[in-house]
């Protein structure tokens, strides 16, 4: 029985992604990268509990690639096909580059799931966190500044989606969130992360991803200029 658990909790995750897809369409792009965040957190408790209760398995393993290219690269590339379709009129060949994000991202869990080297971290950059990224590019296009204006147009987003295609496929090392242990000393940029994360959030709310995101970066850098 038990499992059955982890695997119960990736369908919540893929439920999450369809939803947002749904929500996207009808425009309610708020709502979709809220379903990116319920994925995202489903997407960590099913792994999460697959350690807990030794529940790994082959089939978990692909189920849980296959929802994740529907939460976290067709649903984000759902939100920037809108965010397109808000910035023109007219229909353009350019719009359709949003969907590079659902084919890279693709292409880096087939990547992943076949490359031993990834077992501690990552390399290239994770789907949840681009996702996540992504999700934040609505409230920041609603902020109604100069910001706002430059996310919405259509080069941005053309050159967004194929920039963070390529970081998913990068052979750029980033740190995993899986802690070993609650240890401190050898869990530090993982929780100077959480906290620095978590402080934006605090004050900047979904804005903050891009600024979390660029930490993540440095951190990941640091951590592993200092562990060579």
């Amino acid at each position: 029985m038990k499992k059955h658990i982890p695997n119960a909790i990736t369908c919540l995750n893929l439920f999450s992604g369809c939803l947002g897809i749904v929500f996207a369409f009808e425009g309610k792009l708020d709502w979709a990268s809220y379903s990116i965040l319920v994925a995202a957190v489903f997407d960590f408790l099913d792994g999460m509990l697959a350690r807990l209760l030794n529940a790994y398995s082959d089939i978990g393993k692909d189920l849980d690639s296959l929802a994740d290219v529907v939460s976290f690269g067709v649903l984000p590339s759902v939100i920037i096909y809108h965010l397109f379709a808000e910035s023109s009129s007219n229909g353009d060949w350019l719009n359709y580059s949003a969907f590079l994000i659902a084919i890279f991202s693709a292409l880096r869990l087939a990547k992943f799931n076949n490359d031993t080297r990834q077992s501690e971290n990552f390399i290239g950059l994770p789907t949840p966190a681009n996702a996540l990224l992504i999700a934040s590019i609505p409230f920041i296009a609603a902020e109604g500044n100069m910001v706002s204006s430059y996310v919405q147009s259509p080069i941005f987003l053309a050159l967004f989606s194929l920039g963070m295609g390529l970081l998913l496929i990068s052979e750029i090392r980033l740190m995993s969130l899986k802690f070993n242990g609650l240890d401190f000393k050898n869990n530090l940029h993982r929780y100077i992360l959480v906290i620095f994360s978590l402080i934006l959030l605090l004050i900047f709310k979904f804005a903050a991803v891009p600024l979390i995101m660029v930490a993540y970066f440095t951190i990941s850098f640091i951590q592993f200029r200092t562990t060579k």
